[in-house]
C-alpha cells in the first residue's frame, strides 16, 4: 500500500502550484494527531449554526413581477439581524416554486451559520433569469429575477 506524505502548496514564484514537503514538526503533529491539526487542517473551520429562537419576529412581504407573484417572509433574530427566508410562490407545484423553496433554505442555512447578509447580497445580486421585470415598488423597479428582486429588498 502506498503512502502518501503531507504537502503544502506553495508558489514557484511563476504563478503556478507547486507541491512542497510538509516540515518535520508539522509531520510529527500529524501524527499525533494534535487538536486542529490531521486531516482538517486543510478544511474549512467547524460550523457552528445559530437557530433562532421558536417565537420570533417576522415581516412578510408580497411581490409580483413577470407574470409570478408569491411572498417573502423573514425571520428576525431578536437584534433585529435576519435569521431566515422563505419564499412562497402562488403556483404551487411548479419548477420555480421548488426552487425557490430551496434557494431559501440555502440562504436561511447560511445566515444561520454566519455568513454575512451583505456577501449573499453582493454574490446574487444581478443575477439574470427569467422571470423577470418591472416589480411596480418604486425603490426596486425593474428586477432581472426573483434572486435579485430579494436581494434588492434586502439591501
Amino acid at each position: 500500500m502506498e503512502t502518501f506524505e503531507p504537502t503544502i502548496q506553495g508558489s514557484n514564484g511563476k504563478g503556478s502550484k507547486s507541491a512542497a514537503q510538509a516540515s518535520p514538526e508539522y509531520q510529527s503533529k500529524l501524527a499525533e494527531g494534535a487538536p486542529g491539526t490531521g486531516s482538517d487542517l486543510f478544511a474549512p473551520p467547524e460550523a457552528n449554526r445559530h437557530r433562532l429562537q421558536d417565537e420570533r419576529s417576522a415581516i412578510t412581504h408580497h411581490f409580483a413581477f413577470g407574470g409570478h407573484e408569491g411572498y417573502l417572509t423573514v425571520g428576525f433574530y431578536p437584534n433585529g439581524q435576519p435569521g431566515e427566508i422563505f419564499i412562497r410562490m402562488a403556483k404551487a407545484g411548479s419548477t420555480i416554486a421548488g426552487l425557490m423553496e430551496c434557494f431559501g433554505t440555502v440562504v436561511s442555512v447560511s445566515l444561520q451559520h454566519g455568513v454575512p447578509l451583505k456577501v449573499l447580497c453582493d454574490k446574487l445580486s444581478h443575477t439574470r433569469f427569467e422571470p423577470s421585470g418591472w416589480t411596480g415598488n418604486a425603490q426596486i423597479g425593474y428586477a432581472k429575477s426573483i434572486m435579485d428582486y430579494v436581494v434588492l429588498e434586502f439591501m
